[in-house]
């Protein structure tokens, strides 16, 4: 098993930064690639980025070109999300997630693991 904790939410203004952590624990060594999801209210779960533990990076081009990236730390097996030039829209509860095969995804349900989600939300 894996656990992921995130930590890092709250409430921002617009155009300012955030930057969440997911610390996992347990069996990281089956960790293949961990990714950030967001879900607003009423809204679909929506990829955001998600990187391999070997390396390489995927991102939701439209949603965060330019404004979010996403990098780890293996030895903390801890996975970032610099989040800024933050909008509005951006408002979600943001989801860590791992997968122990395969490389990054932008599917949700090809991860395995989930933590329970901070919450992100930025005022106009």
């Amino acid at each position: 098993q894996v656990q992921l904790v995130e930590s890092g939410g709250g409430l921002v203004k617009a155009g300012g930064s955030l930057r969440l952590s997911c610390a996992a624990s347990g069996r990281t060594f089956s960790i293949r690639a961990m990714g950030w999801f967001r879900q607003a209210p009423g809204k679909e779960r929506e990829f955001v980025a998600a990187i391999n533990w070997s390396g390489g990076m995927l991102y939701n081009v439209d949603s965060v070109k330019g404004r979010f990236t996403i990098s780890r730390d293996n030895t903390k097996n801890t996975v970032y999300l610099q989040m800024g030039s933050l909008k509005p829209e951006d408002t979600a509860v943001y989801y860590c997630a791992a997968r122990i095969i395969g490389a990054g995804s932008r599917r949700y349900d090809e991860y395995h693991y989930w933590g329970q989600g901070t919450q992100v939300t930025v005022s106009s």
